[in-house]
C-alpha cells in the first residue's frame, strides 16, 4: 500500500476514474471539484490523499482549510473520507488520517476537525465529539476535533 498526493501524481486521470467508482454521492462532488478545477476555490489550501494498492484505490481523504461547516475559525478539516467496501474493516483510512495529522504537526496546527454523520468511527482515531451544526447543505452534522499540539 502506498499513500500518494493526487495533485503531485503523474496519472491523475486514472485516480480520478478510480474515485468515480465510489458509490458515495459526496465522492461525485469531489470529482466535480477536480474536473472543474474548483478544488482549491471550494476547499481552500488543501491536498487529496489516496491510499493505493497497486493500481487500485483503497481510500481517500482531503485535508483542507474548508469543509461543509461554514466557520472560518475552525480549520483544517479532514473531509471526503471514503474506503471502498472490499477494503473496509481494516482501518486503512487510519493511515491517511495519520498522514493528515503529521502534516498538521509540520504546520504547527493545534486542532484538526472532521464533519460527519457517523458515530463511533472517528473516536477510534482519537477524535472527540465537539458539537452538532447545520452544514452548508442544510443537514445536521456532527463535528469532531483532535488536539494535535498543546
Amino acid at each position: 500500500m502506498e499513500i500518494i498526493n493526487y495533485f503531485e501524481c503523474n496519472n491523475k486521470q486514472h485516480w480520478l476514474d478510480e474515485i468515480k467508482k465510489s458509490d458515495w454521492c459526496a465522492a461525485l462532488t469531489l470529482v466535480e471539484f477536480l474536473e472543474s478545477g474548483t478544488f482549491f476555490e471550494k476547499l481552500g489550501d488543501g491536498i487529496l490523499l489516496l491510499l493505493t494498492d497497486g493500481d487500485k484505490l483503497v481510500s481517500f481523504v482531503t485535508f483542507a482549510r474548508n469543509d461543509c461547516i461554514d466557520d472560518k475559525s475552525l480549520y483544517p478539516w479532514i473531509g471526503f473520507v471514503f474506503t471502498f467496501s472490499e477494503y473496509r474493516g481494516h482501518r486503512y483510512v487510519g493511515q491517511l488520517i495519520k498522514r493528515c495529522e503529521d502534516t498538521a504537526l509540520e504546520h504547527s496546527v493545534n486542532n484538526i476537525y472532521i464533519c460527519t454523520d457517523h458515530i463511533g468511527l472517528y473516536e477510534k482515531y482519537g477524535y472527540s465529539y465537539l458539537e452538532n451544526r447545520v452544514d452548508i447543505y442544510g443537514d445536521d452534522s456532527r463535528i469532531y476535533v483532535k488536539k494535535i499540539m498543546s
